[in-house]
């Protein structure tokens, strides 16, 4: 991100004056698709592409907030009940709120703010915006008082009491605690995690946007979620004797046993996540060993499962994989929480260009329209600019 940009618009949009420039990635994750919310592991890393805002306290009650991106600009008091109606806005809104339940003492600010990471795409634009104005305000109006666990979870309380999205916590944790040239192994039932050097020495990391846009707020992400809880319950009905609070707690046995009971759906859904658990420890185990033929396997695994089982694809993110697998590239697989967006694909580097090729040219004579490319860097989390 340019931030000459951002600094440009803020100067022109307010009042002339510079401020401080903070920002925040998106993230890709390697494997483990709606397992957050499950308790189970995902695999993340921040990636090169985010949220880069300009912001300055301006000595009133009123946040004057500008979208570079939308050309859009909205005002509200900081202790407004209600917020602003604009999708965008309610982001910094939310963390507003969220940030002052954890002691911080929000005043009035001006502040723009422009991304590259591509809207709709599955890299979590939401969460950059949202780890970015936690990361601000924790340190304009905070002292840096809050940990940045609890910046990642007032990202999250944003999307769920804001945003009407009810999201695990790997965006957002991917965001923060990102690192340069690492991906990491977190549990999300224990929030314990790991990192794990990337370095896929023959490789690239690429993403193929099938510029299907997606929408996760409402009923499409949300009905998963029920579906997974609904077949808890149903274990934990059957075993009172034992704590069942996610499907991380649940075996295959456990989950035939309710088969009947929860219907073909609910099922599929809840096999999906228990098989996605077991991907993401062997692709784990296989990084180590720098196996990464297996890798590609499990990502391929998983996205016959998301297709399938889960139903969050699309036929144009169905056809982009299997243009990879013609192009015999190691691993590719829909990213993100699904209904449109990217594959993320495992590449050797020898395969790359005529894959991308192959892949654009294809789509382009199927579907009218040529996929976007990015090539994926590793980076750091969220941090002060200058």
């Amino acid at each position: 991100m340019d931030i000459e940009v951002v600094r440009s618009r803020f100067i022109k949009h307010f009042d002339g004056k510079t401020g401080s420039i903070y920002m925040s990635p998106g993230r890709i994750n390697l494997i483990g698709e709606h397992t957050d919310y499950n308790g189970g592991f995902v695999f993340p890393g921040a990636i090169d592409k985010g949220i880069t805002c300009e912001i300055r306290p301006n000595g009133t009650n009123t946040i004057m907030a500008y979208a570079i991106d939308l050309k859009d600009r909205v005002e509200f008091k900081v202790d407004d009940p209600t917020g602003p109606r604009a999708s965008w806005a309610r982001y910094i809104y939310g963390i507003v709120q969220e940030m002052k339940k954890l002691g911080v003492d929000v005043k009035g600010f001006n502040t723009a703010f422009s991304g590259d990471v591509p809207l709709g795409a599955g890299l979590s634009s939401s969460a950059a915006l949202e780890s970015c104005y936690a990361f601000a305000l924790n340190d304009l109006f905070g002292d840096n008082k809050v940990s940045k666990w609890d910046m990642v979870l007032a990202g999250q309380a944003t999307e769920h009491n804001y945003c009407g999205v009810n999201c695990g916590i790997m965006d957002q944790f991917a965001s923060v605690f990102g690192q340069e040239g690492k991906l990491m192994r977190l549990d999300c039932r224990s929030r314990e995690f790991e990192y794990f050097p990337f370095e896929p020495k023959g490789y690239k990391l690429v993403l193929v946007d099938s510029v299907v846009k997606h929408e996760l707020a409402g009923s499409p992400y949300n009905d998963r979620r029920n579906s997974c809880e609904n077949v808890v319950k149903h274990i934990a009905a059957k075993h009172p004797e034992a704590k069942f609070e996610t499907l991380r707690d649940c075996t295959w046995e456990q989950i035939e046993e309710v088969r009947e009971e929860v219907g073909a759906e609910d099922y599929s859904r809840a096999k999906f996540v228990i098989g996605e658990k077991d991907r993401v420890l062997a692709v784990c185990d296989a990084l180590v060993a720098g196996d990464y033929e297996t890798v590609g396997k499990k990502m391929y695994e998983t996205h016959e499962g998301l297709s399938k089982d889960y139903e969050v694809s699309c036929e144009e993110l169905d056809f982009l994989v299997d243009v990879a697998k013609a192009n015999g590239v190691t691993g590719s697989r829909i990213m993100g929480g699904g209904f449109g967006g990217c594959t993320i694909n495992l590449v050797k580097e020898e395969l790359y260009d005529n894959f991308i090729a192959d892949a654009k040219n294809k789509y382009k004579e199927k579907y009218g329209k040529l996929p976007k490319v990015y090539d994926i860097v590793i980076s750091d989390g969220s941090h002060k600019v200058c």
